[in-house]
Parts: structure tokens; C-alpha cells; sequence
């Protein structure tokens, strides 16, 4: 995902960028292997994460906000955040403090999942928790994340006042030895899907589980091919 995130953006060598964001350093690594920059940043609320970071990749990370990012203005050739735009509380005072640190000409750019439609693994699970309770939705990333669609992602670009927006589809396949390798990571507790499924006693937990096996594409040999969605967008700072 994030390779053909960099790919896309067709950054020129030399480049100074800011990971808004970084977790574990995942976008800000492939940015030092792909993109020749001059120096990577990243910044995150989380201090372990950026501990991580800081060990994995070679740049300079923070703790930070991305509503206030502690940065001057124009400090940036290019500004991008992975799979965290939509955890951002105020969108646009995100974008406009992205737009902030960017230098004129500079890019601004992020991908999220598309958690209404093509992200298969996740839509798969909450249209089968929906479909037996109907109050499940309430938790589906797909209802509580509007931003994460093409229109939501280009029009907050545009209100944010950047030119030239752009936004496309990221497709890579997730595939799954068998059920149990899909099913299992649900039941870790962590995040909103695995908090559901582990709220559920026993027998309603077997129901998901049960309906969810009936609705996946499940090969001869076990497997399960799905494909994770990301829509990615971006811009040029005016």
C-alpha cells in the first residue's frame, strides 16, 4: 500500500517530507527506501510508537498532534499521512496545519481505507454482525468514518485549499490460508471489530462466526482471497 502510495505521488529527489502520523513507521520507511529524500520526520500522539519508529526507520520522530503540528511554516516538501485522517478529530484543522507546513508547490497527501466498500475483510464482517444485530452498526467503521470516500477525501482537500486534487483507488489482496486465519485476528479485543465480536457471549459469537464462513469465498483448497481498498488522495499547496 504504501509503495504505490509513494509511487503515485512522483516526489523529486531531495525532497524534505513529514509523516503526519508515522505509527510505527511504516509510511516514513517506504518514503526512505523509494523516495531519495533529504530528510524524513515523522510525527504521533503515541510515544511507543514513535520509539518504534525511531528504532526502524532512518529519520527524526516526535510525539505530536497532527491539529498542531510543531513545525514552521514551510518547513516541508511534501506532507502525507497513512490509514490516520479519519482518526484525526478535526479533519480540516488537520489538513490546514498539513497545508501550513508544506512549502509552496509542495504536496499534500494521505490514504484511508475504504471502509464502506472494497476494504473486503472488515465490510465482510460488519455486513454479517449488521445483518444479526442491527445495532452493530453503530460500530462500523464504514458508517462512523465518512471521510473515507473519494468525494468525502476530495472535497476536504479542496476546502482545505489545496489545487489540483486528485484521488484513486489502492488495491492489494489480502489472502487467508483458511477460515481461521481470517477469523482469529477478531477475536484479539483490539480495535473496533475485535472489541465487537469479543462483546458478544458465546453463542452469538458462533453465529457471526458461522455467517461470516458462509459468506466468504472460500477456494477448494481453503483459502480465502479478499482485497483491502485504500482511496488515496492528494494535492499541491497554492
Amino acid at each position: 500500500m504504501a509503495a504505490e502510495f509513494v509511487d503515485w505521488l512522483v516526489p523529486r529527489r531531495g525532497f524534505d517530507w513529514l509523516d503526519v502520523g508515522c505509527g510505527t513507521g511504516a509510511l516514513a520507511g517506504t518514503v526512505a527506501a523509494r523516495a531519495a529524500p533529504r530528510s524524513v520526520v515523522g510525527i504521533d500522539p503515541s510515544a511507543a510508537f514513535v520509539a518504534h519508529a525511531s528504532r526502524m526507520v532512518l529519520g527524526k520522530f516526535a510525539v505530536g498532534d497532527a491539529q498542531a503540528l510543531p513545525f514552521r511554516d514551510g518547513s516541508f516538501d511534501a506532507v502525507v499521512s497513512g490509514l490516520v485522517l479519519n482518526f484525526v478529530p478535526d479533519t480540516g484543522r488537520g489538513l490546514a496545519e498539513m497545508g501550513r507546513v508544506s512549502r509552496t508547490g509542495g504536496i499534500v497527501a494521505a490514504y484511508v481505507w475504504d471502509y464502506a466498500g472494497e476494504m473486503q475483510l472488515m465490510r465482510r464482517f460488519w455486513d454479517a454482525a449488521v445483518a444479526l444485530d442491527p445495532h452493530a452498526s453503530e460500530q462500523d467503521e464504514g458508517r462512523r468514518f465518512a471521510i473515507c470516500s473519494s468525494g468525502s477525501l476530495a472535497n476536504a482537500f479542496s476546502r482545505a485549499g489545496l489545487r489540483d486534487v486528485a484521488v484513486r483507488p489502492i488495491d492489494v489482496p489480502t489472502v487467508f490460508m483458511d477460515f481461521d486465519d481470517y477469523w482469529t485476528p477478531f477475536l484479539g479485543g483490539q480495535a473496533p471489530a475485535p472489541a465487537y465480536a469479543m462483546s458478544l457471549d458465546e453463542p452469538a459469537r458462533a453465529r457471526l462466526r458461522e455467517r461470516l464462513r458462509a459468506s466468504l469465498p472460500i477456494a477448494p483448497d481453503g483459502s480465502i482471497s479478499l482485497i483491502a481498498r485504500a482511496w488515496a488522495v492528494r494535492g499541491t499547496v497554492a
